[in-house]
């Protein structure tokens, strides 16, 4: 069912195509190399165990949420993380990316979509991930990942609308530019706990999303959950009210250098003491960022 097919693949390149220029790079074409290298990955996933898959598109300072409830940083800690799991080393994997975006400086982009994992045993097992794309010497590779169990369920393959800017701008590699860009984007995140705490978690999760902003969804949703009032309902669900039991900030942040699509990794912390089981530290979370321009207010658009 996840297996990336032509016409999928066809229809996601028409959509980006429509943004082509003849003479000089534009988003489309950007987004386009973006696309084609998770295609390259995704066919060589075929010949490769989960681990040997995941791990050749991963940039060499990936943070990737895992268990035991950390953000486990870099390829070494990673292809770790996945190893424990005798799944990842037996099994194969197959996926197919739903929506791809790009920043205006075509160095960042993410993609997320729909996952299978082919167990040894011949048993699949339905996935959801999520990837964060930096463009650098060896081409694109993913920065942050994450992955989720689905329950069964149909879900469509029809991709939505690439985020592509308006035109492209050159890369700045100021470093005093990218740690304000960094600094914007870690009160950002901070802004949003913040503001949770007096409106109500689903409140804030509906305020502070894009219009077409997606969340992995709980386990009881085979697909993503879309638009920032459907967020809003399904993240307030369990913590109806005005008030939050949980508060979150930035400890890494990427940025492009065009200010207009980042990443923020953290903790989510329970107040007092947190729940039978959960995770010492807070549980780990990734939130993709977007805003129409470097002067607009950030807003999530994945996570």
């Amino acid at each position: 069912m996840t297996r990336p097919t032509r016409n999928v693949m066809v229809l996601v390149t028409v959509m980006l195509s429509a943004q082509v220029g003849a003479a000089q790079p534009s988003p489309g074409t950007e987004g386009e190399t973006l696309l084609a290298a998770e295609q390259a990955f995704a066919a060589a996933a075929a010949q490769a165990d989960v681990v040997t898959a995941l791990t050749a598109m991963f940039a060499p300072d990936v943070i990737m949420p895992g268990p035991p409830g950390v953000l486990h940083r870099g390829l070494s800690a990673v292809a770790a993380s996945l190893r424990s799991n005798p799944d990842n080393v037996e099994g194969r994997v197959e996926w197919t990316p739903i929506r791809l975006g790009l920043s205006a400086d075509g160095q960042h982009g993410f993609t997320f979509g729909f996952m299978t994992l082919r167990k040894k045993d011949g048993s699949a097992m339905p996935l959801k991930y999520m990837a964060y794309w930096v463009k650098g010497p060896s081409g694109w590779r993913v920065a942050g990942y994450k992955r989720a169990r689905r329950p069964e369920g149909e879900v469509s393959t029809t991709p939505m609308a690439p985020l592509l800017p308006a035109a492209l701008v050159p890369v700045k590699h100021d470093a005093a530019h990218l740690d304000a860009l960094r600094a914007s984007l870690s009160a950002a995140e901070k802004a949003f706990s913040d503001e949770a705490q007096t409106i109500g978690l689903g409140a804030a999760f509906t305020k502070w999303g894009s219009d077409t902003a997606v969340n992995m969804g709980g386990p009881t949703n085979a697909g993503y959950v879309v638009g920032p009032v459907a967020i809003g309902k399904s993240v307030g669900a369990g913590a109806p009210g005005p008030t939050s039991p949980v508060e979150w900030s930035t400890d890494v942040a990427l940025v492009a250098s065009s200010g207009d699509l980042g990443i923020s990794f953290g903790y989510i912390r329970s107040h007092g003491k947190p729940p039978e089981g959960a995770p010492p530290n807070g549980s780990p979370f990734f939130t993709i960022w977007h805003r129409p321009s470097a002067t607009a207010p950030w807003r999530y658009i994945a996570e």
